[in-house]
């Protein structure tokens, strides 16, 4: 039995199953005051590339000590990341039906230089909320625990008495968690599946750039 509350990572244009989980519960609260930990989805996102699955990783500056809060990771700038991602979705999606549909929306995050990680992926994260119209964060609530211990949160309202489900190490690129009876990973049109079939559990823009506003339909489909 699912509770009310989902607990997520912070997340660079997290997979597709994220966000089935945010459109699932009731409400959502994404760990601003968790550890960050190398190679998730923190600061990596997975599309599709003529040539298969194809990771992009946003760089991040050394930490002064040997853990540091997910609020307080700071972008790098090493590697001209911003315009190399840009350019591998240009290449990627440029011929998907809904790519230039979507491209100004995105565009101004490879432009403009971001200080932390998580503000990044937030204001990114409330972007795919508004384009696939997964209810907005006053209906659904998005919070932000700020203890590791217990779940306090800042902003946004919930019950007053709750129970969740913690699902920031089922959602990984390293393997596929406990998402909950009844999920499944529904197939939808992909540019390339000619060349390498269906790819599944890719960044939520592949299926943005591919089935445009349907994409919402894909989303439900996953806990028939």
């Amino acid at each position: 039995m699912m509770n009310d509350v989902v607990v997520l990572s912070s997340a660079y244009l997290a997979p597709v199953c994220y966000y089935a989980q945010m459109l699932r519960y009731p409400h959502v609260v994404v760990k601003a005051y968790d550890h960050y930990i190398k190679q998730t989805y923190r600061n990596r996102c997975v599309i599709d590339s003529p040539s298969g699955e194809l990771n992009l990783t946003i760089p991040v500056e050394k930490f002064e000590s040997d853990k540091c809060l997910m609020k307080d990771v700071r972008i790098s700038d090493h590697g001209n990341w911003r315009h190399l991602h840009w350019n591998a979705l240009v290449s990627s999606y440029r011929h998907s039906p809904f790519f230039e549909y979507y491209a100004d929306d995105f565009r101004p995050f490879y432009e403009k230089k971001w200080t932390f990680l998580f503000d990044f992926n937030e204001e990114l994260c409330r972007l795919v909320c508004q384009l696939l119209d997964i209810p907005e964060i006053e209906a659904r609530t998005s919070c932000y625990a700020n203890l590791e211990e217990g779940l306090r949160v800042e902003g946004g309202v919930l019950p007053q008495t709750f129970s969740f489900d913690d699902l920031r190490h089922a959602i990984t690129p390293k393997r596929s968690g406990d998402l909950g009876v009844g999920y499944t990973s529904v197939p939808y049109y992909q540019v390339f599946s000619l060349r390498h079939n269906f790819l599944p559990e890719l960044s939520i823009v592949d299926l943005l750039f591919n089935m445009g506003p349907e994409g919402l339909l894909v989303l439900q489909k996953s806990y028939l």
